[in-house]
């Protein structure tokens, strides 16, 4: 059975960078503080229980690809923190949920650090890569992304954000990333 992925309309393709459009979609979404290596895994297990049934009614619902995450510091919006210093903050992660549902229908989580909220429609920059993502690699991909914004005349209206397609036991030459920002929609 396929996971479910946010779905989209190619707007530009010029690989391995994409410019989507995504529709409205509904995530679940936590606040973790600490580094880019350990905040993936703490927020992923707080929001796996709430679609594994840590919520009223303990409703199971179905997983979702990609797992995401962005630095929430104001001065990380367009650049991936790649010191060590500046990865000790703040992060959200979230699951995108199952098109299926709306908001009314979702079941309120039990963990009080679990949110949903209904995110807009929007346009994206895509920079699709393979491998590890670690803080050094994300901030020289960002860079690659915020140099086709640029010289495509695109307006980001940021922050970068990762995403993370596979499970940790895919061996790390065959993962799907994205890094990915939003834009103005002028293409």
């Amino acid at each position: 059975m396929a996971i479910e992925e946010p779905k989209y309309t190619s707007v530009l393709k010029e690989p391995p960078f994409e410019v989507r459009d995504y529709g409205a979609t509904i995530v679940a979404e936590v606040v973790v503080t600490g580094n880019q290596g350990t905040v993936g895994r703490s927020g992923f297990r707080r929001l796996a229980g709430y679609i594994f049934g840590a919520n009223k009614g303990s409703k199971r619902i179905a997983m979702t690809a990609p797992v995401t995450i962005r630095p929430q510091a104001a001065q990380s919006a367009l650049a991936w923190p790649a010191d060590k210093a500046a990865m000790s903050a703040d992060w959200a992660v979230w699951f995108t949920m199952p098109a299926s549902y709306k908001l009314a229908d979702l079941p309120e989580p039990e963990n009080p650090e679990v949110h949903l909220k209904d995110r807009p429609a929007a346009r994206f920059v895509v920079l699709r890569f393979s491998g590890l993502t670690g803080s050094v690699k994300l901030a020289a991909q960002t860079s690659r992304l915020m140099r086709f914004v640029e010289q495509h005349r695109l307006t980001s209206n940021g922050p970068v954000a990762l995403a993370r397609y596979n499970p940790p036991w895919v061996p790390w030459f065959l993962r799907r990333n994205e890094i990915m920002v939003s834009v103005e929609a002028t293409v």
